[in-house]
């Protein structure tokens, strides 16, 4: 019995996803095209490849409801986001991008079933099982792991990450609480 259930992860999501915002919100557009290394996505297009990522799972575990990923077509489901992420878009699209496909993602989990989250598939190799609820925390996981690579990138471009500044402020208040 999972305890935290589908509008748990759709509120868990919003937060996750209002943090990216946050970053994409304070990277200046001039620097979208920003490539921190050779063969590396620039900060427009992982932005993008964030906003778009979490339709993938939407489709494996809510429109097709698949119950084994052997043998699943990823490759094709990874050149439709690819495609998406080529796209040229200036920040303000990327930023409703972000927004809308993120309310529609967090939406949709608020509606996943304890039943539906409690359903095993199989894992693509074969090898066993996993939950839909266990796969489906894969897409903070992943947004996460994303957005750590833009916080070190907005270091790189002289930008002190948002939730730093957050930090340092409580910090900062917490001492003059102490002096006082």
């Amino acid at each position: 019995m999972n305890i935290y259930g589908g509008r748990d992860l759709g509120r868990q999501f919003r937060a996750v996803r209002q943090n990216t915002i946050q970053i994409a919100e304070d990277i200046p557009e001039e620097q979208y095209n920003h490539v921190p290394a050779p063969e590396c996505r620039s900060v427009g297009q992982m932005l993008t490849h964030i906003a778009v990522a979490p339709q993938m799972w939407e489709e494996v575990h809510g429109k097709q409801r698949v119950m084994t990923l052997v043998g699943f077509d990823f490759l094709a489901l990874a050149a439709r986001a690819k495609n998406e992420e080529s796209k040229p878009r200036t920040k303000a699209e990327i930023l409703e991008l972000l927004r809308s496909r993120g309310e529609s993602f967090a939406t949709w989990l608020e509606t996943l079933t304890p039943e539906m989250l409690n359903e095993m598939v199989t894992v693509a190799d074969g090898s066993g099982t996993k939950s839909r609820f266990e796969q489906l925390l894969g897409v903070k996981e992943h947004e996460m792991h994303h957005r750590a690579q833009l916080m070190l990138i907005e270091r790189q471009l002289g930008i002190i990450p948002h939730l730093t500044r957050q930090s340092n402020d409580r910090i900062a208040k917490m001492r003059a609480a102490q002096t006082a």
